[in-house]
């Protein structure tokens, strides 16, 4: 990461950090990946607790996580392009890390080619590759917290 760039991480409270945030997983997941819009926004939209990273004061990066049957869940990680590479994704994991309860299962679907980005935080793959919004996937559970 480059000094100069300077990362916050906060929860979502406000209409404009929610309109960001949306606009980044617009952009990330409907635009780039071709992710149906009505597969991208579900269900849990209102009972996951949602952050947003800021690069230099520009919203960069979000992310969201939610208690499930099985743990604590980890979920829509969206970076822009033009922030990719600089510490957002990792500094989006480190925040959510800190905020959970250490006691309970972490886990999240990772995208095949997110696999050694998330192995860096102590997920581990665990099942087969299985597919959300036809992009191959596996399940990761965390083993340990890593810092960065």
């Amino acid at each position: 990461m480059n000094p100069s760039n300077l990362i916050q991480v906060s929860p979502i409270q406000s209409e404009n950090d929610r309109r960001a945030s949306r606009q980044i997983r617009e952009v990330v997941f409907i635009v780039e990946q071709q992710v149906p819009q009505e597969i991208e926004y579900d269900e849990y939209e209102e009972s996951s607790t949602h952050i947003l990273a800021t690069l230099n004061g520009l919203p960069a990066g979000t992310a969201r996580w939610r208690q499930t049957e099985h743990g604590q869940k980890l979920e829509r990680f969206a970076v822009l392009k033009s922030a990719r590479g600089k510490g957002v994704g990792a500094a989006l994991v480190q925040y959510i890390l800190e905020q959970l309860n250490e006691t309970e299962s972490v886990y999240l679907n990772s995208q095949l080619s997110a696999i050694p980005f998330y192995a860096h935080f102590g997920f581990e793959e665990t099942g087969g590759i299985f597919y959300e919004a036809n992009i191959p996937h596996r399940k990761m559970v965390l083993k340990t917290i890593r810092s960065i």
